[in-house]
Formats: structure tokens, C-alpha cells, sequence
């Protein structure tokens, strides 16, 4: 039987062990990396190209001609110089046929440490019934490994929510085992039905609420509306597949 592993946080991922055994990597930052990226490709983008850092951002568009992306970022959930805030509620205006590079505190650094696995999924509220069709389809002998961005090396509770919804999903689908901290997110996710309500209690929520940036609350909170399912391939986010659900 498949077995769900689930990481708190980015800083728990160990790279040499993805490397061991067939394992498939699933990462999540609820707010706002991967629901930015999801809804990005959703609404038109060419690719995502997600980096470690600002100074990275800056050489990868050095790559394309001016027009053709939109660099977008924050650092300890502040905007960053000459960068596009990563809303992706405001991104969705402009990125239709363009490629989005994205630098984020802990989204895309999770997004990157995963890339030694046998696959990585990007999945966020928006699109894990999506992920979880995906991985029934896939995931016959290999290990899955749901990965929480966190928050600068905090338990985020935001994504501690969102991977109980995937693991929900899951379940809906198949049987898999499940860790212990795998069925302490799918019981949190089954005890709270409101999502908004969820995200808005989180740091990072009441960040975005106080900013006005209830919008982009609202979009996280969004289950299932759309069922791209996006993976990490050389370095960029791209659609693999779209699932009738």
C-alpha cells in the first residue's frame, strides 16, 4: 500500500533522502506560493519558473526578452524592489502568455529542495482533487511525501490545512497508510469546514487581511475549481496534465 508521509516545514526536507526509493513530492504553501502559481498557469501562463532567491530572479530574466515575463517576489512577506507583489489575484491580469519567475520566502525554496525527487507536484486548495486523481494514477509503488512550505521554519497553519485537504482527497480515491502527523492533518482538516475562516486565523492570513489582500484570502480558500496539475521539470512549473473531475 502507498504510504502518505507529511513534512511541517521546508527545513525538514532532507535532499539526499529524495533521491532514495521511488518518492513523489507534493508541496504546498497555501499563502501564497503555490496557489499563486496554480492560478497563474490557470489563467494563461506559459510556465512558472520558481528560484531560490532575489539575486536568482534577476539572472533568470536575463533569459527572456522584456515583455515576455513578470518577475514577482517577496521576502519575509514584504515586497521586494522592482518586483511584482506575488498576488495571484493581481497577477492574473497581465500573465496570460508569459512566464512568471517567482521568489518567495518559502514556497519556491521548498519548491527547489524537492527537485530530487522522482516527481514533484505543485498543488495548493485550488487544484488538489486534481494532485490526488494524479497520484491514484502514478503512485503505485512509490512514496509520497507532502511537504508544508511553513513559515521562516514555523508550522504554517495554513498549509497544515491544505495537506489535510489533499490527504482528504486521497482518501476519496483510495486507501493509502498513512503517518501519524498525515492523520493529525486529515482529522484538523475534517474538524474545520469553513477554509476561509482557516486561512484568515493563520500569521500569514491576518498579514493579508490587515493589507486589504482579502481577495487573495479568498482564491486559497477555493476548493477544487480547477484540475491542472502542475510538476517541477528542469527547473519550471508546467502543466503535465488537466483531469476530468
Amino acid at each position: 500500500m502507498t504510504k502518505i508521509h507529511l513534512l511541517m516545514k521546508k527545513e525538514d526536507i532532507r535532499e539526499e533522502k529524495l533521491t532514495n526509493g521511488n518518492k513523489l513530492a507534493v508541496v504546498l504553501d497555501i499563502l501564497l506560493a503555490t496557489t499563486t502559481i496554480v492560478s497563474a498557469l490557470t489563467d494563461g501562463a506559459k510556465e512558472v519558473v520558481p528560484v531560490l532567491h532575489r539575486k536568482d530572479a534577476i539572472e533568470q530574466t536575463k533569459k527572456y526578452p522584456q515583455g515576455e515575463y513578470i518577475l514577482a517576489g517577496e521576502l519575509d512577506a514584504k515586497p521586494i524592489d522592482g518586483f511584482v507583489y506575488p498576488s495571484p489575484t493581481l497577477i492574473r491580469e497581465s500573465i496570460n502568455g508569459k512566464i512568471l519567475i517567482l521568489s518567495t520566502t518559502n514556497g519556491t525554496v521548498a519548491l527547489r529542495k524537492s527537485s530530487s525527487a522522482k516527481k514533484v507536484y505543485i498543488a495548493s486548495m485550488l487544484n488538489n482533487p486534481a494532485i490526488a486523481a494524479a497520484i491514484q494514477k502514478t503512485a503505485k509503488d512509490d512514496t509520497v511525501l507532502i511537504i508544508c512550505s511553513g513559515n521562516s521554519g514555523e508550522t504554517s497553519l495554513e498549509d497544515f490545512y491544505g495537506a489535510g485537504h489533499l490527504i482528504d482527497c486521497l482518501m476519496n480515491n483510495s486507501e493509502y497508510e498513512l503517518t501519524d502527523a498525515a492523520k493529525t492533518a486529515l482529522y484538523f482538516y475534517r474538524s474545520r469546514e469553513d477554509a476561509y475562516e482557516v486561512l484568515l486565523d493563520s500569521y500569514v492570513g491576518k498579514l493579508l487581511d490587515k493589507y486589504d489582500q482579502q481577495p487573495d484570502l479568498r482564491l486559497a480558500a477555493s476548493k477544487g475549481i480547477t484540475s491542472i496539475v502542475p510538476i517541477l521539470k528542469d527547473g519550471r512549473v508546467v502543466v503535465e496534465t488537466i483531469y476530468s473531475l
